[in-house]
């Protein structure tokens, strides 16, 4: 019968005890000075050295040559106490599993007495020390607190906290530790270079793994291995086969499929799991070391040459790769799911039905509300977002660079004169709104019969360079690529000019919803030219984008009227050059229920055109960049199906805020009321009065 590997290679001085130097070097120093004390506690996990390290200790005190750290190994006493020797009448081993009551350590304090009868002294090891009841350590108490000199005790166990604290407070504790990878596969080359049968590299960190740390339990699995090795040794498929272990391509698939989002390579995955017979629970504890794994290498990138990653070299490369595709926030919450999920399948039915659950939840992170969750949607933005990992094309409403745009013979959309390499953030633009809001309602209003200084301003630019409509759509042909417009070199690079990135239309150009997201920035600008027009567009909303025409929806059809007048989309285009760029055209119709300024960032049904919105006069669409010698514009054309409604008189804009803010009409619009009748004959007295000092007659 052959010899077990672990009772083959067990350690015979404190030198060959591997992965405790903490505990072996305090030892051999103690020996070596000769400071012996008569109890010691050894601790730890199961096979990591209690016992045969209490052998040792044993041997290196009886030694001919001792007390020494290093036993001659040729004396009567050192081969009697090798691990393959006969055992000494002077060194007594109990197991304290079976022979833990009283009556045991009575016998045992009745032996302790004696003289050892061929060594130095008599060494009493109780193994699994936590085992012996109160009763027996009270018997126990009074010899180890005073043992005769030749007397030493040696307990060795695996939970020091069943020890009698009495008992516990009278030894030298040294705690032993699980044995760390990179010491145990040393252990395990060494062993299996002295049994000359080849093993593969790979299956090294599998044995590892299956013992856990301890040194019994790994070098049992490697035993079972050899045994069952044909003629070209361990193989890794073997090793799967027997130990239980998931094939590393099912991790590498899983892993794969969770970094592209794809849920058809994940769920395959378990399915090929389920057909190969592997066990749910087994691959989930797999899958949360391989994921520990990658955080390592993620975080260090030189885990592996720390000791911290143990893997072979192919599969650290691909491990590598994986960690640079998922982001770190990403795999510690699959870790985190994964570790939970665990917890869940203990005891559970149905393990595969769990672990697919498992999977769902990891591929899903919108359905939970966590700052893991947020944390790995934002690392998925930052990695192109979730159209492209779909296999699905890029949408069109996607934002591109004007060289880009260039590039594909797009024309360029409409939009700051941005610096080139530097877009602002959202958050940037959006403060940057509400600091010009806040800035402008300070502002006095312009002086009767003085232009508006941004009007003026714009004027100017419109000068200075207008652009030209393309002959086939009419709409402003786009700046090369990389060069900036001229207008946009002599307009004033204040806060309306800061770079803003918004959502791109089917056309190319902004759409409805990026202008209701700056609405307020919008108002804020025509309040500098013309606050009428601002108080005309407070029940005003965005009913669509069509390339470079912008069409308003108001609920009151006589404002849709004057918003459509040359000298209102003026304004209106303005502003919308100030705040987003570009050349625009504005025009406004009668629609349903509006309420533009509750509505700033696109809430609530955005009217749709139907049978009973009426349309205003067709005119003419201007743009806020006029000519030289501005063209009068055209007549209204009348309407077929009514008849056309008279324009009533501008009010000015006092009466037009009044109206807005009291209306009792639904929709927030009332019937503008005509101008009240004038007394010539007082207003004459007056005159008269404030100027010449003159005073009517009764």
């Amino acid at each position: 019968m052959a010899l077990a590997l672990y009772r083959k290679y067990r350690p015979s001085t404190f030198a060959e005890v591997v992965g405790q130097e903490h505990v072996t070097e305090p030892l051999r120093t103690a020996l070596a000075a000769g400071r012996i004390n008569h109890a010691y506690l050894f601790s730890g996990p199961r096979g990591c050295g209690k016992t045969s390290s209490a052998r040792i200790m044993a041997r290196s005190l009886n030694c001919v040559e001792g007390p020494t750290p290093d036993p001659c190994g040729k004396c009567d006493s050192c081969r009697a106490l090798a691990p393959e020797g006969t055992g000494s009448i002077d060194v007594t081993e109990l197991d304290a599993a079976s022979h833990g009551g009283v009556d045991d350590a009575r016998e045992l304090r009745d032996k302790a007495f004696y003289a050892p009868a061929e060594s130095r002294y008599r060494v009493f090891i109780i193994d699994e020390a936590h085992m012996v009841t109160t009763q027996g350590f009270n018997a126990l108490l009074k010899i180890v607190e005073e043992p005769p000199e030749h007397l030493i005790f040696i307990f060795a166990t695996t939970e020091p906290d069943k020890v009698l604290p009495t008992i516990r407070s009278r030894t030298h504790h040294y705690p032993f530790r699980l044995i760390p990878p990179r010491a145990m596969r040393e252990l395990l080359e060494r062993n299996v270079a002295a049994e000359g049968i080849p093993v593969e590299p790979a299956v090294y960190p599998l044995v590892i793994r299956a013992g856990g740390g301890s040194a019994r339990d790994t070098q049992s699995v490697l035993d079972q291995l050899l045994a069952g090795a044909g003629p070209e040794g361990v193989t890794y498929q073997r090793a799967l086969s027997l130990l239980g272990v998931t094939d590393v391509a099912l991790i590498d698939d899983m892993i794969d499929g969770l970094a592209t989002e794809d849920s058809a390579a994940v769920f395959g995955t378990v399915e090929r799991l389920a057909e190969a017979g592997h066990d749910p629970r087994r691959f989930a504890s797999d899958l949360l070391d391989r994921l520990r794994d990658l955080v390592l290498v993620r975080s260090v990138p030189d885990a592996a040459a720390r000791g911290l990653v143990s893997a072979p070299e192919d599969e650290l490369t691909r491990m590598t790769a994986q960690a640079e595709r998922v982001g770190l926030g990403t795999l510690t919450r699959y870790a985190e799911i994964v570790h939970n999920g665990l917890l869940e399948m203990r005891g559970a039915t149905a393990p595969r039905l769990l672990l697919e659950l498992l999977c769902a939840r990891m591929l899903l992170p919108s359905a939970s509300d966590s700052e893991a969750a947020m944390l790995q949607r934002l690392e998925r933005l930052e990695r192109g977002g979730v159209a492209a990992s779909a296999g699905a094309p890029a949408p069109e409403r996607s934002y591109q660079r004007p060289s880009q745009r260039a590039a594909e013979g797009r024309p360029a959309a409409p939009g700051p004169a941005a610096e080139p390499g530097r877009p602002a953030p959202e958050a940037a633009r959006l403060a940057a709104e509400s600091a010009r809001s806040a800035g402008d309602a300070t502002r006095p209003a312009p002086e009767p019969g003085r232009p508006a200084p941004e009007a003026a301003r714009l004027a100017e630019s419109a000068r200075s360079g207008p652009t030209s409509p393309t002959p086939e759509s009419g709409r402003p042909v786009a700046a090369p690529a990389g060069t900036a417009p001229a207008n946009a070199a002599s307009a004033d690079p204040g806060p309306a000019a800061t770079e803003t990135v918004v959502a791109q239309g089917e056309s190319g150009g902004v759409d409805a919803a990026a202008i209701r997201n700056v609405w307020s920035a919008l108002l804020a600008a025509i309040r500098k030219t013309s606050r009428s027009t601002e108080a005309m567009l407070t029940h005003a909303t965005v009913q669509s984008v069509e390339g470079s025409m912008v069409v308003l929806s108001h609920t009151a059809e006589p404002l849709a009227r004057r918003l459509s007048e040359p000298r209102n989309a003026d304004f209106i285009a303005a502003a919308l050059h100030e705040v987003l760029g570009g050349t625009w055209q504005v025009r406004c119709v009668h629609g349903g229920s509006g309420g533009g300024s509750a509505r700033p960032n696109g809430a609530g049904p955005r009217p749709q055109p139907g049978p009973t919105q009426r349309e205003a006069p067709q005119q003419q669409p201007r743009t806020f960049q006029r000519p030289t010698a501005p063209a009068a514009p055209p007549k209204p054309q009348p309407v077929t199906t009514e008849p056309d409604i008279p324009l009533p008189p501008e009010p000015d804009e006092d009466e037009v805020e009044l109206l807005a803010e009291e209306s009792p009409l639904p929709g927030g619009l009332s019937p503008i009321p005509a101008a009240p009748a004038i007394d010539h004959d007082e207003a004459a007295h007056r005159l008269l009065a404030e100027h010449l000092g003159a005073r009517p007659l009764d």
